[in-house]
């Protein structure tokens, strides 16, 4: 049996950019997925704070240190520039595993300087 657990989050990071006219995803600053240990491609969960709305979709890598946090796609249409969101992964593990510490990234209203929360 396999289980499911939090991995990673990215807690509270605001929208930059909301573009619909591409072929979706979600852009991350590099610094944010260096630190998270989210990995360019994975399917990630976000969560709208502004208005509860949840999706998934898959990362792209940012530019580094610019604190572009950007929904592209049809999932631009969910949230506006200025909201604040919740960035969740996930990581499955076997049954007799323990399961992992996640690792909760926290920035600052630039999504930059990003620290892990203990």
């Amino acid at each position: 049996m396999f289980r499911c657990f939090l991995g990673a989050k990215l807690h509270r990071v605001v929208v930059t950019d909301a573009c619909a006219d591409y072929v979706g995803s979600i852009q991350l600053d590099t610094d944010l997925l260096d630190l998270s240990g989210i990995l360019p491609g994975e399917r990630v969960q976000v969560a709208d704070l502004a208005n509860g709305r949840r999706f998934e979709t898959y990362v792209i890598e940012g530019p580094r240190g610019t604190g572009t946090v950007s929904i592209n796609g049809a999932a631009a249409l969910l949230v506006k520039p200025g909201d604040r969101i919740i960035v969740m992964q996930y990581v499955w593990i076997s049954g007799d595993e323990k399961p992992p510490k996640p690792r909760v990234v926290m920035a600052d209203d630039r999504n930059l300087n990003p620290g892990l929360l203990d």
